[in-house]
């Protein structure tokens, strides 16, 4: 019976044994089980993000504009709005602007109430809601190729809509081609420029990519929000409102990661 249990202790001894040496580190301080799983993903990298910009200069504007018109009446709100954009409809097709360029963007019918008191004590009131009227919204937005074009428009969609016009701001946008591959090939050159200098900065060689990720593409849009005093009177002159497009900037990240070389 002793020597049976002997026996199961030398073998129990044998395969720590065994283990402990499998378990010893190589030379360069890396064990089996590390160096059989080690691979170029863990090898040193470089990730950057460079940056491309290129301006350009907007071919067209948006401007957004409407009418509000307000009557004791549904009926009567209804047609003193759709008399003034009538109006307005006119003076831009008299500067060459296409009715495919004019889009409805928002059309409204609302009641308007006021709050009347009908008792009072002190602290204490008593009111109601009253309903004393209509308004009817119409706001289109409407492209403009012409930039010389837009103060001049806006002066004639004044006077055309008068008290009832409204304007909520213009936009410039890029109709024609826009460079984004000039964009991309300059947020390239950023990402590698930078790459370059870490490594130098590092002692380390530059290696190939191996992994690029092109970020979204942006025209950022300039707003112009112009506010009409009501009335506007235009002068005999016609002097345009004065309108800047401006420039806007082409905008493109990317993310580029390169492997480092090895000695």
């Amino acid at each position: 019976m002793k020597k049976g249990w002997l026996v199961v202790i030398s073998l129990v001894a044998a395969i720590a044994l065994l283990s402990a040496a499998g378990s010893v580190p190589l030379a360069g301080g890396i064990s089996p089980a590390l160096a059989a799983g080690t691979d170029n993903s863990q090898q040193g990298r470089i990730s950057v993000t460079g940056q491309g910009r290129v301006s350009i200069t907007p071919d067209m504007a948006v401007l957004r504009l409407g009418v509000e018109a307000q009557a004791d009446t549904i009926s009567g709100a209804t047609s003193q709005a759709a008399e003034a954009m009538e109006r307005i409809l006119t003076a831009m097709e008299g500067h060459g602007v296409k009715e495919k360029d004019v889009q409805t963007f928002h059309f409204s019918i609302s009641p308007l109430w006021r709050w009347e008191r009908t008792a009072w004590w002190r602290l204490w009131e008593r009111g109601e809601q009253k309903r004393t009227g209509y308004q009817v919204s119409n706001m289109v937005t409407v492209r403009i190729r012409a930039l010389d074009q837009v103060g001049v428009i806006i002066n004639d969609v004044v006077k055309a809509g008068g008290d009832l016009i409204r304007i909520h701001g213009v936009d410039f946008a890029m109709e024609g081609p826009v460079p984004f591959d000039q964009a991309l090939e300059e947020a390239f050159a950023d990402a590698r420029a930078k790459a370059e200098k870490l490594a130098g900065l590092a002692g380390v060689t530059l290696g190939r990519v191996i992994y690029i990720s092109e970020g979204m593409g942006q025209i950022p849009l300039i707003p112009g929000i112009w506010h009409p005093p009501a009335p506007m009177e235009v002068g005999p002159a016609g002097l345009p409102t004065p309108i800047m497009p401006g420039e806007q900037e082409v905008i493109i990240n990317v993310q580029v990661i390169f492997a480092i070389e090895l000695p």
